[in-house]
């Protein structure tokens, strides 16, 4: 059974923590984990929910370190949440060794009076940052296991290409580098970012 390390990532108030707990019994104080079947293969999900304020900045380079897959969240309802995704995007590209794979999440989809943020300005983020793009609601399940589902389809991709399968479950190491990033559906170029739009 694969196991997978991911890290959430986003300002404060996008709902990082109900994306978490929303499917995910918690552990320890700022994890969660699950165990779920992806295209019938069990694997084994470590959440790692992170703050999103500035002065967990220094926080947050450890935690991008021992994530292997990413989450970047953002509020639909918070055109300034959106705004502040390349300063958590910069962190992933400084931090890790190898290109990140995450995902871009719209949350709070359900909150559709209150959009301050359109679908067509997320997909557009995405084809900039390179990766796929999701809206959910953690507050109604909307999208979240298709989310964790999506996102470990791209760890066992890069794993694949990569030929890290002997380095075991986890991939490596805790703390250690995740596998590199395989090229998304929408950016098949080696070198670059990938992550996945929710």
């Amino acid at each position: 059974m694969d196991s997978w390390r991911v890290a959430v990532l986003g300002d404060g108030g996008v709902g990082k923590t109900a994306l978490a707990v929303q499917t995910y019994d918690p552990t320890i104080e700022d994890a969660y984990r699950k165990q779920m079947v992806v295209d019938n293969r069990m694997c084994f999900v470590e959440v790692i929910d992170t703050a999103g304020q500035e002065e967990y900045a220094a926080l947050r380079d450890q935690w991008i370190r021992e994530g292997q897959g990413f989450l970047l969240v953002y509020s639909i309802a918070s055109r300034a949440t959106f705004e502040r995704l390349e300063v958590f995007r910069q962190s992933m590209l400084r931090v890790k060794r190898t290109r990140p794979i995450f995902m871009l999440v719209g949350n709070k989809c359900d909150r559709t009076q209150d959009r301050e943020v359109t679908r067509e300005e997320g997909m557009e983020l995405a084809r900039v940052f390179g990766c796929d793009f999701l809206e959910t609601s953690a507050k109604t399940a909307i999208n979240v296991e298709r989310l964790f589902a999506s996102l470990v389809r791209k760890l066992r991709e890069s794993r694949q290409e990569n030929g890290s399968a002997s380095n075991g479950p986890g991939g490596g190491p805790p703390g250690g580098s995740p596998p590199g990033g395989a090229p998304s559906q929408s950016s098949k170029k080696k070198k670059g970012s990938k992550c996945i739009i929710v």
